[in-house]
């Protein structure tokens, strides 16, 4: 992820996207994660650097669009899991390019009037939310980064969205693992959380090397994931990817609700369990905690 400041954007108001940033924000010549994942979701917003680099990683770990969707699947479940628990805001870090049904379709499905803020440190996303994601009404965008946890809690567009004395959903979906751990992933959930009261959940999904639990050790192509973290490096956000025991203890003081951190097809599927195989290729964890 490249860092971009919050100060001076300017042209945001009630439920309105930030906009005006200089063109010189757009990092176009290096693959973005964000984009890349657009890719694999059969997208149309991402540039020829990121189509490369995206194919990369798909000739190096064939599945990684099923993992993308399975991931996005896991989002979309947890979402309704949570509004339907009566929880009427969210926050979701790491928006990325929106792909319906976005975060506030898939809530309102459930319950109307839900209110969202969307948060990316991409101005690329950023352009896109002003066409997709804000013109629902109860949406708005902030342009910041997870790595500076307190300027989204301070955000103009979040504090005007998210009353933090009532119960909110925190959406971590695929984010931590670009955050390297010398940046603290653990510290940024923990300044998160602080500011969220009982009752709040934190929706958590990131991405792993080792073999899901059961699958044959020897079975398990390393050499593909680590063909995958290669690719990462030269992209504006490197990939780290963590074990259960590594990804767990980020949830902090959210208690994880059953089934616990699972690989994502797990968390409290709509349909069929996937094979052993499959969720070996889902490289995602997921879990939701709650906070007492």
């Amino acid at each position: 992820m490249t860092e971009h400041g919050v100060e001076g954007l300017g042209g945001y108001g009630p439920g309105v996207t930030e906009r005006g940033f200089p063109a010189a924000e757009i990092d176009t010549s290096r693959p973005h994660p964000a984009r890349m994942y657009d890719y694999y979701l059969d997208g149309w917003d991402n540039y020829e650097v990121d189509r490369i680099a995206a194919e990369r990683v798909i000739e190096a770990h064939p599945q990684v669009r099923l993992s993308a969707r399975a991931n996005r699947a896991f989002l979309q479940r947890a979402v309704r899991d949570a509004v339907r628990g009566g929880i009427r805001q969210i926050i979701d870090i790491g928006t990325g390019i929106p792909t319906s049904p976005n975060t506030h379709e898939v809530a309102r499905e459930a319950a109307e009037g839900v209110r969202v803020a969307y948060v990316d440190n991409d101005p690329i996303v950023a352009t896109h939310a002003g066409a997709k994601l804000t013109d629902a009404g109860n949406a708005g965008f902030a342009l910041a980064d997870v790595r500076k946890p307190e300027t989204i809690l301070q955000h103009p567009v979040v504090r005007e969205l998210i009353d933090f004395s009532e119960p909110v959903a925190l959406l971590l979906v695929a984010v931590l693992h670009f955050v390297k751990d010398e940046e603290d992933p653990a510290g940024i959930v923990a300044t998160l959380g602080a500011a969220l009261p009982a009752g709040s959940r934190l929706v958590l999904s990131h991405a792993t090397q080792e073999p899901y639990e059961g699958y044959e050790p020897g079975r398990v192509d390393t050499a593909a994931r680590d063909g995958v973290v290669n690719v990462y490096k030269n992209a504006t956000a490197a990939l780290t990817l963590r074990d259960r025991v590594a990804v767990e203890p980020l949830f902090g003081e959210f208690a994880l609700l059953e089934p616990g951190l699972v690989r994502v097809p797990l968390w409290r599927p709509d349909g069929p369990v996937p094979g052993a195989e499959e969720l070996n290729n889902t490289i995602f964890y997921g879990g939701v905690g709650l906070k007492a």
